[in-house]
Order: C-alpha cells, then structure tokens, then sequence
C-alpha cells in the first residue's frame, strides 16, 4: 500500500479556505498510472469520498475506487484516508504548495489532478463572507466582496503528487 498526498498552490487573492464546496459528494478528477505495467490511464477518472466499491478477492474489503488496467488487467484500488479530511487551502499558504488530501493506494498511483470540474467555495479573508459556488473551469475565478469593497480571485492552480 502506499500513501500519497495531494498537494495543490494557487494563488489568492483577498480569499482563504478554499475547498470543495460539497466535502463528501464532490467529485475529484484523477489521472491514474498502473504500478504493474506503469501505463497511464489517457482519462481522468473521478472519485468520490461516499462511494465505496468491494475490492474482489478481499474479504469485505472497500474501497472509493476500483480500478481494471485496460493493458495487464490487473485490478488496484484506492481509497481516502478517513483520518485526515479535505484541508482548505488558506491565504497563509498562497502562492506555495500546501496538503489537500490523502489517499490510500494498492497497485496504482495518481499522477495528476484536475482542479477545473466541480464546485468550490472559499472565504473573503477580510470580511467572512462566504463564495459558496466557485467556479474554476476556466482555471481561474474573480468576484467582487462587497462586505470588503475588494475584488477576490483565485488563479494559478497546481498540483503536486507526493508519498505521504
């Protein structure tokens, strides 16, 4: 088994907490590599905190995601850590990479995160206010805090893959 941390960085402005704006249903998008033959899935496959599949040939074992190779067939799986939830993203770590989230994995890893699907939300970091529906398809996002009379942005996404 191995454990990876998702790292992500962007870069705020006048925002903290980012985060998934529906913490167990929200969907992550992830590229997956096989450990057994090292190909890389061409898709990015989406996982999700709720849903739990049975890993076969384990004895009631579950997992978020099970996965067959398309090139040596062999089945892996992976799962999040139930110890460590999501971590917002805050303005103390702006513009440097920061831990997300964890995953276990068997016979897989993933090598690539797709921030741009999906709903977020994030905080004013001078006024509280809450941006419930952020939307990061275009890889970036700017609003207006009127509580705060500035503007609010999120750009620069990355990721970064690294053993836990």
């Amino acid at each position: 088994m191995v454990r990876l941390l998702l790292e992500i960085k962007a870069e705020l402005e006048n925002v903290t907490d980012l985060a998934p704006a529906s913490a167990g249903t929200f969907e992550y998008f992830f590229q997956v590599k096989c450990n057994s033959c090292h190909e890389v899935h061409p898709k990015f496959v989406g996982v999700n905190r709720e849903d739990e599949r049975e890993v076969s040939g384990g004895k009631g074992n579950m997992a978020n995601f099970v996965w067959r190779c398309g090139t040596c067939k062999r089945e892996s799986s992976a799962k999040f850590d139930d110890k460590l939830p999501t971590i917002p993203y805050t303005a103390d770590a702006n513009g440097q990479f920061a831990p997300f989230l964890t995953l276990e994995c068997r016979g897989l890893e993933f090598v690539a995160f797709d921030p741009t699907r999906g709903a977020w939300k994030c905080v004013g970091a001078e006024s509280g206010t809450v941006f419930p529906e952020v939307d990061l398809s275009e890889g970036e996002w700017v609003d207006y805090d009127e509580k705060a009379a500035v503007p609010v942005g999120i750009s620069s996404i990355e990721s970064n893959w690294r053993r836990a």
